[in-house]
């Protein structure tokens, strides 16, 4: 095993505008991300990162305090933790949104309402970006979290699911928002059906009985969510005939983020 980078110091960088113990725990933690079976224990690591083992020992406990690695007490093994997954997630994320927003842009003015973009949180779907027409008065949805079966984007992330993730990702019951909310887990399937064979998920007024919508999810290679697109606006702009036409369009402009090559979480 072979660490990234060597416990020396490089000539380009001054000793004296570095901190050491920040050195060696970066440099554990490259160790870690590249070590697998025997070669994660604190021995093994100290050893590729020429450090004294209880040097090492003491960086790899307080990178574990903060959620960075974890630790195996019966193995001995280090591996990668929460923290580096989650602080890796909202780079992609930002890359995303920064990738994306041209076409969420050309989205809203091409069709006049509200362009959103949400990707699966730990928080649940959040929405992460949005293009509203300008000379149109709209809600604002950009940072809040939706519950799944009440609108569209989160049917079009419902509907990528398995069977098993899909129990797992809906509450028991499921709590009507406004009169149009499926609450029958039978018809939510039948929905979710539906938005498979087109492509799209749509919602009348299932949150917010004044907005309707459609929304597309954006699959990488491996036909993994990555994110969903949306266009939604009020019920008197965004009637029931317009639907298959807005569902057309977020399709589209799904499937060109998705050949954007975007970072996944």
């Amino acid at each position: 095993m072979r660490a990234f980078v060597t416990s020396r110091e490089d000539d380009r960088h001054p000793r004296a505008s570095r901190v050491q113990s920040v050195d060696r725990a970066v440099l554990l933690l490259q160790a870690v991300a590249t070590a697998s079976g025997r070669e994660s224990t604190a021995t093994s690591l100290a050893l590729a990162c020429d450090l004294n083992r209880a040097t090492a020992w003491r960086i790899l406990s307080t990178l574990e305090s903060h959620g960075m690695v974890t630790h195996d007490r019966d193995s001995g093994e280090w591996s990668i933790g929460p923290t580096v997954a989650e602080l890796a997630g909202t780079g992609g994320i930002d890359r995303l949104v920064e990738a994306a927003h041209p076409v969420l842009v050309r989205l809203s003015a091409l069709t006049g309402e509200t362009a959103d973009l949400a990707v699966e949180t730990e928080a649940g779907l959040t929405y992460v970006d949005e293009v509203r027409p300008s000379v149109i008065l709209s809600a604002e949805w950009l940072g809040r979290t939706v519950p799944l079966h009440a609108t569209s984007t989160g049917k079009a992330l419902l509907a990528c699911l398995g069977a098993r993730d899909l129990r797992e990702a809906l509450p028991a019951t499921l709590e009507a928002h406004t009169p149009t909310t499926i609450t029958d887990p039978e018809v939510l399937a039948a929905e979710l059906a539906l938005t498979r064979t087109r492509g799209y998920a749509t919602c009348h007024g299932e949150l917010e009985s004044h907005l309707h919508g459609v929304s597309a999810p954006v699959l990488d290679g491996a036909r993994q969510l990555v994110a969903v697109v949306s266009i939604w606006g009020p019920d008197v702009r965004v009637t029931a005939d317009r639907l298959p036409a807005l569902g057309a369009l977020a399709v589209e402009a799904a499937a060109e983020i998705a050949r954007l090559r975007l970072p996944t979480r």
